[in-house]
């Protein structure tokens, strides 16, 4: 049975292959060949390439230009043989003339080194889960690298926390393991240890969406991403591993091949949703008219005044537009046996689908190495950066699905209009947008510099010294013709911030790398690092400008000044590692990791903590007693399990700090200062057991590749503010409590099903992932945090609220209905009332009402190619997550003060009763309940890129190596029944307790991009 499902599976996969090669060709006598041998993937040539007649010994080498001559007695047709390290190799019938020869990138192949902490190794040496970012991937237009990781790798889950030009990014590895402290990945930069923290790039002044600071990085001078996720290949980060690593390696040059590249692409962004909401104003003023009769009040329009009303205002169609989006890269790279360097340059502007909103980088990046000598050699990758964004203040979004449609955009004297003329304080958002100076300027040095010295022929000596210089500076202006709600001034307000964050890091290693016989395979790696960190940060505001036109630029002409901040911040790490790498007749893998780190974030009892992991792997296809199908190629198991720490919940926790407040004394102000919080000495990190089993199989000559992870974690001594006895002063402390858990299962499969002229290949990555919280600690059975909830036993991200039971109906006994607010009428929301009491409380009838986490993630890729055309086709989803949508909360509040939902058309009426959309009321309250979960599945069609390379002929008549053309569409469909702008949303940004809230955030967008890749 199982012969028969291998032949049958190799038909399909090889018929298609075998009908091009069977094509028949006419014999030519004239014997010159000539030819270009290209990366598929790159278009860059393959120089060395091995280009042979097959069944002969005649065979040349392709020059660094990728270009080889035959001139033989050989008689056409024939058939070339291929081939090149770490590409698949081509058999191809020739028929003379000059042919062009791509070759697809083997990335399946066993010998592929993969980056790991510390080091490199090769795939078929790995015990711990490792996974790459296809390269195809690589190439996206994105603001931000970590943006290419979603639907790439198994068990990665990535949210773009709103669509802000450069904005944040939400990344979870295997689920999150944290409560309060961090979650997201530790990111590795060429050796540079980063976390994704963007307060380092904040200084607290900008109103809006956070701007990633690590879009600083130009995702264009990327080579590779490597994610390690199981406690085998995260351990040796130590405290810092318990939410996986990403790690980054920039584009170096190489030996004998010098070349200018530009990359530039332009395009076109425009929204891919809007919310449903009242346009028509004379729909809106019934409405009005309605809530105001329902609370006893006379109507505000009379039906004269209806029919008087114009068209309506649509807000979001007002601040909506077409932006445009731009990328120009240039890279110089080379060298030779002893020298290589890459330099590039990248110009990046995106323009937001909201007006006057955008992101602009400018960056630059050196990458160079040196071999001193046959012992010695240096190196240095250095990159500096400058971004700018206009940001969406956090009112505009909400403003704009509220706002009235009968209040016009400009007033009768063609000026914006100021605000709502009705109870609701709401000011003009599309005024807002063009009016409002709200900026964030962040410049970014980032480098690191080593030397490596060959002590030994098997002993080698690394020391590294690195530096991470982040600078930002925010301004804020709100000139006196904006309103900003109730509580503001009505005059100008100008506020100015700068923070600057500088990081230093220094690594000692020691590699041994033996081979012992035929048998024994060595590698050890020891180590000493230490990393230290320093912030400062200034904040100055003042008000009541007698003029707008300086804005924030002279603070001092003023007329009141308000009270200025400072602030600054350090922290430490020293950390020992070693790692053994054993390997027993290349079958038998073994790994032993550990790592001490001493962290001065913690108590003075618990500075230092120790990570150790084992892993072990089998290559069972090379063993000789077990019989596998010709078909496999190659079959490997992998355990691993390990501890891993999480030190991310910021500075002097630990330590009994006071706060300043003023006081009045004899009507003076007085500054005085009062205990803010306990000391906790014992306070410590929170801890990851992590236990993984897995296998990699190969079938087919590679043809299909298979990863399969199992994995479980358990996070214990949980950072928890604990209730703590009011005696003390305070109501809580931060405590080491409670523990959560993630299990999983991750597939990965990639299937070349077409070979040659024409070929295709897939990818496809699954991953489930369960979390749950097990422990609060003793006597704490949750914590609320608005619609969101953690509680014993519910995955985190959970909602919390009332479970609905429809509208009272005229006639019901309204006296035997539980009752909310003192409050029951026909056309009320009823809710359910749990403990039967009769009466609807937040403390007895609350319950978990669902939760953002999803049942499943996935992505699939396909690549086509043919001679110089490809086609990518990336999908990618998520399935059984669920979202809070607080923009359709306030929408469905028909209290005739702000605009509403469409959905309001079908609100409880007498003469047309509805059991879903309560009557209109005019002070109607605003309740978490399960109305507003919605389930949030989605697939996306994410990317589709079109690309033509142009044939070597006409290139090398140019001088030129090669030139591609291409369009690409990203988020061009998406299939989902979630009724907000967009499925993939969290209000929150990167908090992991409050995640899956949409209240107001920024609309996404399509985008719509050609570019050119030239290679001189």
């Amino acid at each position: 049975m199982k012969k028969l499902l291998v032949a049958v599976l190799w038909a399909i996969l090889a018929s298609p292959f075998q009908l091009l090669s069977q094509t028949p060709v006419k014999p030519i006598i004239n014997s010159t060949l000539s030819g270009r041998v290209t990366d598929r993937t790159t278009k860059e040539p393959v120089p060395g390439a091995a280009v042979k007649i097959k069944g002969t010994t005649h065979g040349v080498s392709a020059d660094e230009h990728g270009n080889f001559n035959f001139v033989t007695g050989q008689k056409f047709p024939y058939i070339l043989i291929i081939s090149s390290v770490g590409y698949q190799p081509v058999e191809l019938t020739v028929n003379g003339g000059h042919v062009e020869i791509p070759l697809s990138p083997a990335q399946t192949q066993l010998s592929d080194v993969v980056v790991v902490g510390y080091g490199t190794q090769k795939k078929s040496d790995l015990t711990g889960s490792v996974a790459s970012v296809p390269a195809q991937a690589l190439r996206s237009q994105v603001s931000s690298f970590e943006r290419v990781l979603q639907g790439s790798v198994a068990g990665v889950q990535v949210t773009q926390s709103s669509g802000q030009p450069g904005s944040s990014v939400s990344i979870r590895i295997r689920g999150g393991n944290s409560i309060t402290g961090g979650n997201e990945p530790l990111y590795v930069i060429d050796g540079f240890p980063v976390y994704s923290n963007n307060a380092h790039a904040d200084a607290g002044v900008t109103n809006g969406p956070s701007i990633n600071a690590l879009a600083s990085l130009n995702p264009g001078d990327i080579e590779s991403i490597d994610v390690l996720k199981d406690a085998s290949a995260t351990a040796i980060y130590g405290s810092r591993g318990a939410n996986g690593v990403v790690i980054i390696t920039t584009r170096k040059g190489k030996a004998g091949r010098n070349t200018v590249n530009y990359d530039g692409y332009y395009g076109v962004q425009e929204v891919t949703n809007t919310v449903d909401v009242l346009t028509d104003a004379r729909e809106w003023a019934r409405l009005k008219n309605e809530a105001r009769v329902n609370a006893g009040k006379t109507p505000y329009y009379t039906e004269a005044q209806i029919a008087a009303l114009p068209q309506g205002t649509d807000w979001q169609r007002a601040a909506l537009r077409t932006a445009p989006m731009q990328s120009h890269q240039l890279t110089i790279s080379g060298g030779d046996e002893k020298t290589k360097y890459a330099i590039s340059g990248n110009y990046f502007k995106q323009e937001g689908v909201l007006l006057n909103t955008d992101f602009e980088r400018y960056s630059a990046r050196l990458n160079f190495d040196r071999n001193i000598n046959t012992r010695f050699k240096t190196g240095i990758s250095f990159t500096a950066s400058r971004t700018r964004a206009q940001v969406a203040d956090n009112s505009i979004v909400r403003a704009l699905l509220l706002m009235p449609p009968v209040i016009p955009v400009y007033d009768a004297k063609g000026r914006y209009t100021y605000q709502s003329e009705f109870e609701t304080p709401l000011g003009n958002p599309v005024a807002t947008l063009v009016q409002e100076t709200n900026n964030t300027n962040t410049y970014r040095v980032l480098g690191n510099a080593y030397g490596e010295y060959k002590i030994l022929e098997n002993l080698t000596a690394r020391v590294s010294v690195g530096a991470d210089i982040i600078h930002n500076k925010q301004n804020y202006f709100i000139p006196s013709s904006l309103y900003k709600g109730a509580n503001s001034t009505a005059n100008s307000v100008a506020t100015v911030g700068t923070k600057t964050a500088a990081t230093w890091l220094n690594e000692n290693t020691l590699n041994y790398v033996k081979q012992i016989g035929k048998r024994h395979s060595l590698n050890i790696l020891a180590g000493f690092t230490q990393q230290a960190f320093r912030s400062e940060s200034v904040t100055a505001s003042s008000e009541g400008f007698v003029t707008d036109l300086l804005r924030y630029n002279d603070l001092g002409s003023g007329s009141v000044f308000r009270q200025p901040g400072s602030g600054s911040a350090e922290w430490a790490l020293q950390s020992f590692l070693g790692r053994i790498n054993y390997t027993l007749d290349d079958k038998y893998l073994f790994t032993v990791t550990g790592r001490a780190d001493g962290s001065s974030r913690f108590g003075k009892n618990n500075k230092w903590g120790y990570f150790p992991s084992a892993a072990f792997g089998w290559i069972i296809s090379k063993e000789k007693f077990i019989r596998l199908p010709d078909a496999v190629d190659n079959l490997k198991f992998r355990i691993s399990a390990g501890l891993t720490g999480n030190q991310e919940i910021g500075q002097y926790q630990s330590l009994s700090t006071l706060a300043n407040n003023n006081y009045f004394f004899g009507g003076n102000t007085v500054v005085g200062f009062t205990p803010n919080r306990i000391g906790n000495p014992d306070l410590s990190w929170e801890t990851t057991a992590q236990y993984d089993a897995g296998i990699d199989l190969s079938l087919f000559h590679n043809r299909i590749t298979l990863a399969v992870d199992a994995y479980y974690k358990k996070t214990t001594n949980l950072l928890l503010s604990v209730p703590i006895p009011f005696t003390t002063g305070q109501s809580t402390a931060l405590q080491n409590f409670g523990s959560a858990s993630n299990r999983g299962l991750e597939i990965s499969l990639n299937t070349d099903n077409i070979r040659g002229d024409f070929s295709w290949n897939t990818g496809i990555v699954f991953s489930i992932n369960r979390n749950k919280i097990i422990s609060l600690g003793d006597g704490v059975g949750y914590i609320i945090s608005g619609p969101s909830i953690a509680q014993t036993g519910e995955p985190l991200g959970a909602f919390y609220g009332f479970r609905t039971n429809g509208i009272i109906q005229a006639g019901e006994d309204v006296s035997k209905l539980p009752v909310y607010l003192t409050k029951n009428k026909p056309g009320d929301q009823l809710y359910r009332d749990f403990n039967g009491d009769g009466v609807i409380t937040e403390t007895d009838d609350r319950r978990v009402i669902g939760n953002a986490q999803p049942k499943f993630l996935g992505g699939v890729t396909n690549n086509f190619a043919y001679k110089g055309v490809e086609l990518n086709v990336f999908f990618q989803g998520s399935y059984g997550n669920q979202l809070f949508n607080q923009n359709r909360q306030q929408l469905e509040i028909l209290s005739g003060q702000q605009n509403v939902a469409v959905s309001a058309l079908d609100r409880w009426r007498p003469e047309k009763p509805s059991n879903v959309i309560p009557r209109a009321y005019e002070d109607p309250a605003s309740v978490n309940s399960d109305r507003f979960v919605e389930d949030a599945s989605y697939l996306r069609l994410k990317a589709l890129t079109l690309g033509y390379t142009l044939p070597g002929s006409v290139t090398s008549k140019a001088r030129l190596g090669a030139v591609k053309f291409y369009f690409t569409a990203q988020n061009v469909f998406t299939w989902t029944q979630y009724s907000g702008y967009d499925p993939e949303v969290s209000r929150n940004e990167q908090n992991t307790l409050t995640q899956g809230i949409d209240n107001g955030v920024y609309p996404y967008s399509r985008s719509f991009t050609g570019g050119l890749n030239v290679t001189f």
